[in-house]
């Protein structure tokens, strides 16, 4: 098996390397409206946005940046199959104009746009970040009526278009079943509240690169893929950032496009490149590890493990964990343009119980 990956550094409102009905899920996570540090690159897409900041109209400056990001949306919606799925990582924002403290609701807004769209809002997930402390006090501290409540989460918004999908063909069934996930998993991703995923762990990459891009971690857009595609689907982020969808996508057998319109991230993106496959196979044997263990703790039970999966071998709880197989990458081939190709391995041998956990690598001196 192999999956194919690119990058256009270039703005996502006309995705012309794109077909209509071309892609199968979108993951991703924009530049927060109203967020400080992003104010200078909303300001170079529009004198509005750059006056509306300057003159301290945050109505306005909030109204302007998100037309600049529904231009985005509705080329989602060109590109995006009839049963495609798209998931959205964003933050509300506060902020203090001409003395007044208010709130930007960043998910109301994106919601809205989405369902005039006419796509169909699916259960969303609230990702409490456990680098922000509720002990942050905003207002006027301990005397009322002034402070104000601490945004502890984010949303992730998951949206789909058209109807559910169908795997009509005996080889579609098959793929579906090896892309499924363990119970366990089941049960903690399909939750509507992520308490167990930090902000600032768990990732592949230069940390200033990621603070500087506020990129989430691996984990959320591995989850996403691995819960709303199945292996060889057409993934696309519109904003790449530093390349974190798609080294979830590639980790996961899923092939992926990105879109990034800052270039000056280029060499972060390639540098991640190198520490992919290790880190890769880390996450996967940790998933398998997970489940062993997971295993032995409810091995009391025996009832509770009817199956047998039949690459690995160990019990599963349910028939759809039987089929499962979560392919190594085998090999990293990087291309012109941008680009790069990866190979998976059909062998269950290259797989080992006692994996490290997925490491932070380092991809500067």
């Amino acid at each position: 098996m192999i999956t194919q990956h690119r990058i256009y550094f270039e703005n996502a409102h006309q995705m012309d390397a794109l077909a209509r009905h071309s892609v199968d899920l979108v993951v991703t996570s924009p530049p927060y409206p109203m967020i400080e540090m992003w104010d200078t690159l909303f300001a170079s897409q529009s004198a509005e946005i750059y006056q509306a900041l300057a003159t301290k109209n945050g109505r306005n400056a909030f109204e302007l940046i998100h037309r600049e990001l529904d231009a985005v949306w509705q080329e989602i919606w060109r590109v995006l199959k009839p049963d495609g799925i798209v998931c959205i990582n964003i933050g509300d924002a506060t902020r203090t104009f001409d003395g007044r403290f208010s709130l930007y609701p960043n998910h109301a807004h994106i919601l809205d746009q989405l369902l005039k769209l006419g796509f169909h809002a699916l259960p969303a997930i609230l990702w409490r970040k456990q680098t922000n402390a509720p002990n942050k006090f905003m207002g006027s501290g301990m005397l009322p009526p002034g402070a104000y409540v601490t945004l502890e989460h984010e949303y992730i918004l998951i949206l789909r278009k058209g109807s559910k999908r169908e795997f009509k063909k005996e080889t579609q069934r098959q793929n579906r079943r090896a892309s499924a996930f363990f119970w366990e998993e089941r049960n903690r991703w399909f939750s509507d509240v992520w308490m167990d995923i930090k902000g600032a762990t768990q990732h592949l990459g230069n940390r200033a690169a990621r603070r500087r891009s506020a990129a989430f971690p691996f984990e959320v857009p591995y989850r996403l893929v691995n819960m709303f595609s199945v292996k060889g689907d057409l993934v696309v982020d519109p904003f790449l950032g530093i390349g974190t969808t798609m080294w979830a996508a590639a980790a996961a057998a899923r092939n992926c496009v990105g879109y990034e319109i800052e270039s000056g991230l280029r060499a972060e993106i390639q540098a991640a490149i190198n520490y992919l496959m290790p880190y890769a196979n880390a996450r996967i044997n940790q998933r398998l590890k997970a489940h062993i263990d997971y295993v032995k703790q409810n091995k009391s039970d025996p009832e509770q493990f009817k199956y047998t999966n039949r690459h690995y071998h160990f019990p599963v709880k349910t028939r759809q964990e039987t089929d499962i197989f979560i392919n190594p990458l085998a090999s990293l081939q990087t291309a012109e343009g941008d680009a790069f190709e990866v190979t998976y391995s059909t062998e269950t041998s290259q797989l080992t119980q006692t994996s490290p956990r997925p490491h932070n690598p380092k991809t500067t001196p």
